[in-house]
């Protein structure tokens, strides 16, 4: 039977190494609040009870984490004391609790839940029952965090802050990942044990090693085999640097289920893109959130998606942009600097150049001139354009919404169309073309014949 699990995540740090009037946990990764996934990634290993430690004055970090789908409650802490005062603030949630309590970090984002799960389990492996678990990591740069000090039978005896360290404990490759894990029948009796730094005036969760052996019980030690997992962010470097983790993660997953990516390096994803296999992605391409690709698929070169579905055997760009709303219909064809929004696109409906179709409805098999627009914002409100299946749309065409036009009909180049137009019909909207015999040769004898150019003569 699995241990009852209590979740604690600290996000009361303000962030200041940001830089930036946005709370640090809502920044972005992949379009999603680095809090976001930390919280996403805890809904996955179902844990019994979940509390989000946060200062009273984060309000937006608060409206954020109520609105996500994992079940939480918000516990203040009202001085900023450190990371054992922080749990100790989960007080009357530790009274009489007997499972796991997991504790971790707002901005670690590129956890995964596998992980967490495989730390919950070597926890419950201890026989006897351990009464805390220290997440350990062999990081490629140490940073500041501190040194772990194990014994031969691999529990944890010491941990040591970086500040005052010794050459020689500094030489540890082995370091503190921050992540622990408590036995709720002891849990609250250690946090209580924990006493002021002298010299920070704060209460070290760390402190939980020495406390527990003092009342007699084994700190056990898991070890990461991933440390980028376990990494803070406090930075826009560091940002940048776990942006780069999560997105060479998710095109190596896409890869894996039969994407091709010509140069993955270049493709931007977002935290929920959805690509089938034997979808075929170019380089450039940025895919914002909300998008969906069926199979056989072809992203062209500087591409931009978001909010969009893309059905099967489609082709897009290069050079085009679908905003949200938008449905690409199978084998249509939607090709360089065209643009939509909000646009059911039928199937195998063509767009090849230079377009710009918003709020409309395109039937199937129907072509879009080079040049065309539809015209749907009269300044107050976006109206609907529906085109039927089978239309020709000639190039340099206003088509002035709101408008239908029927089935099988054609709209001859360079029209404005503002009144419906109906099935088969073919329809005109432009000045009627006016010929002068030899007016050309005549304009031209008199702009030999002058030696001052003037308005008047160009018209």
């Amino acid at each position: 039977m699995r241990d009852n699990i209590l979740t604690i995540i600290l996000a009361a740090g303000k962030g200041t190494r940001m830089k930036s009037l946005v709370p640090k946990v809502l920044h972005k990764l992949g379009g999603y609040p680095i809090l976001g996934h930390v919280l996403s990634t805890v809904e996955k290993i179902k844990s019994n009870h979940n509390l989000l430690l946060l200062s009273p004055d984060m309000p937006d970090i608060e409206h954020y984490a109520r609105q996500h789908p994992l079940s939480l409650d918000i516990v203040y802490q009202d001085e900023q004391k450190g990371t054992g005062h922080a749990v100790l603030c989960a007080k009357s949630y530790l009274q009489d609790f007997k499972g796991i309590v997991l504790v971790l970090f707002g901005d670690t984002p590129l956890i995964r839940p596998e992980t967490l799960k495989t730390m919950l389990e070597k926890f419950s492996s201890f026989s006897p029952r351990i009464s805390a678990m220290v997440v350990g990591m062999i990081p490629s740069n140490p940073k500041n965090y501190g040194r772990l000090i194990l014994d031969e039978a691999e529990n944890v005896i010491d941990i040591i802050e970086t500040k005052g360290a010794s050459a020689k404990v500094l030489d540890i490759p082995l370091c503190n990942s921050g992540v622990m894990l408590l036995d709720g029948c002891h849990a609250l009796s250690m946090l209580q044990a924990i006493r002021e730094n002298t010299e920070s005036g704060e209460y070290y969760l760390t402190d939980i090693v020495r406390i527990a052996r003092c009342q007699g019980h084994r700190v056990g030690f898991y070890r990461a085999e991933d440390p980028n997992e376990l990494e803070g962010i406090n930075s826009r470097s560091e940002l940048a640097w776990a942006e780069a983790q999560l997105q060479h993660r998710w095109r190596t997953a896409a890869m894996e289920e039969g994407v091709t990516l010509i140069d993955p390096q270049s493709i931007y994803f977002s935290y929920d893109t959805q690509l089938s296999g034997d979808v075929t992605v170019y380089p450039h391409v940025f895919f914002g959130a909300g998008v969906t690709v069926e199979s056989g698929v072809e992203i062209m070169p500087f591409t931009h998606l978001e909010g969009v579905s893309v059905k099967a055997r489609a082709k897009i760009g290069p050079y085009a942009r679908l905003r949200p709303g938008t449905i690409v219909g199978e084998e249509s064809r939607i090709g360089n600097f065209v643009e939509m929004k909000n646009t059911v696109f039928g199937r195998g409906a063509k767009a090849g150049h230079l377009s710009y179709i918003g709020d409309a409805e395109v039937g199937e098999a129907t072509n879009i001139g080079a040049g065309t627009i539809t015209c749907n914002y009269d300044g107050y409100h976006k109206w609907p354009t529906k085109i039927g299946h089978h239309v020709l749309v000639g190039a340099n065409s206003s088509l002035v919404a709101p408008l239908t036009i029927g089935s099988y009909a054609i709209i001859g180049a360079g029209s404005t169309v503002t009144k419906d137009v109906a099935e088969e019909a073919l329809t005109v909207g432009r000045s009627r073309q006016m010929d002068i015999t030899d007016g050309g040769k005549a304009f031209h004898e008199r702009k030999k014949n002058r030696n001052t150019h003037t308005k008047k003569d160009s018209a």
